[in-house]
């Protein structure tokens, strides 16, 4: 997949959105969300402060229907699994029928590490990871994933 113009700026939109939470999301690491469709956001979020709502979570509650075939643009991998028992953020993007995923981060928690992408893949949603790292890794300088 070619990464674009337009799929860069809105990478930087959600790293913008999450550096302000940096160290204000409890154990969670801060998150930035974007989900645009046809060139306009639809939805966009942070990690709320203390760890929730997550990113994810505030974007598609605000792009509604119009999440389905978007693109969401995500500074971490969605989580596969929440501590809580409510749906993750990676069954959350795939209901909603987001066409593609575009990652900055990968996440090692156990809640995530690797399994949300996994379960991305598996819903036919179109994946890049790695989409802006290195301007998104400070943002994870500090965060600790969940090894147990």
């Amino acid at each position: 997949m070619s990464i674009t113009p337009e799929d860069l700026a809105a990478m930087r939109r959600a790293i913008a959105l999450a550096a302000p939470g940096v160290g204000a999301t409890g154990e969670n690491p801060s998150v930035g969300c974007v989900i645009l469709k046809d060139g306009q956001v639809v939805g966009e979020g942070a990690t709320g402060a203390g760890g929730r709502p997550h990113a994810e979570e505030v974007a598609l509650a605000m792009a509604g229907d119009r999440a389905a075939g978007a693109t969401a643009y995500v500074t971490l991998e969605p989580c596969a699994e929440r501590s809580s028992g409510a749906p993750s953020c990676s069954e959350l993007l795939a209901a909603a029928r987001i066409g593609r995923v575009l990652v900055a981060c990968e996440d090692a928690s156990v809640l995530a590490g690797g399994h949300g992408a996994s379960r991305l893949r598996a819903a036919g949603v179109t994946l890049q990871l790695g989409v802006l790292a290195d301007e998104a890794a400070a943002l994870y300088a500090a965060y600790t994933p969940r090894a147990h």
